[in-house]
């Protein structure tokens, strides 16, 4: 990824557009969480129901701040001692957090990455990002630019680079009740 590249992919997220990048294990879609448009584009565009809530991914456990308020301090010392990582914890969060990104749920999926691509991103943007599997619905996820793009046109900008790897999503662990989720 060029600085040309992840300017573009700010400015994108900044006037409220979608962005596919390279996670871990899988391409990822993503967009500014706190844009409900945004949100609920990217929501449309993979037929993804509002109700099942999503992922943030971010560069620091910094970032996650305004999500972490209803954790106590064991918690909290758990997922500092799992990132960066490859570990999505499910957290309660506190009431202000939108329904568009929790869905029917009283929590959210959170994850700081490991991903050089994945960090540059979220440091250039200043905060977390949505982060889900580029694919449509029932479709399996998106594994090069070439897939996204026959996913989705250019309804998403594409920011260059390579997987890190991973050779299957993160795992998804519930914070509160230890319970695995995937």
């Amino acid at each position: 990824m060029t600085d040309a590249d992840l300017h573009n992919a700010v400015v994108a997220l900044r006037n409220g557009e979608l962005i596919a990048y390279p996670t871990e294990a899988v391409w990822g879609l993503g967009c500014d969480p706190m844009n409900e448009a945004a949100v609920r584009k990217l929501l449309n565009l993979k037929r993804r129901p509002v109700e099942k809530g999503l992922i943030l991914v971010a560069a620091s456990i910094k970032q996650l701040e305004p999500y972490l308020s209803t954790i106590n301090l064991e918690q909290r010392h758990q997922l500092e001692a799992s990132w960066p990582g490859f570990q999505t914890w499910v957290v309660p969060v506190p009431d202000t957090v939108p329904y568009w990104l929790t869905g029917q749920h009283s929590s959210i999926a959170l994850r700081v990455s490991t991903h050089p691509l994945v960090q540059n991103l979220c440091q250039a943007f200043a905060g977390p990002l949505v982060s889900t599997s580029a694919n449509p619905a029932g479709h399996l996820p998106a594994l090069t630019a070439e897939e996204v793009h026959s996913y989705f046109d250019d309804q998403a900008f594409i920011v260059p680079g390579e997987l890190g790897g991973a050779d299957a999503p993160s795992s998804i662990i519930d914070l509160v009740t230890g319970k695995s989720l995937r």
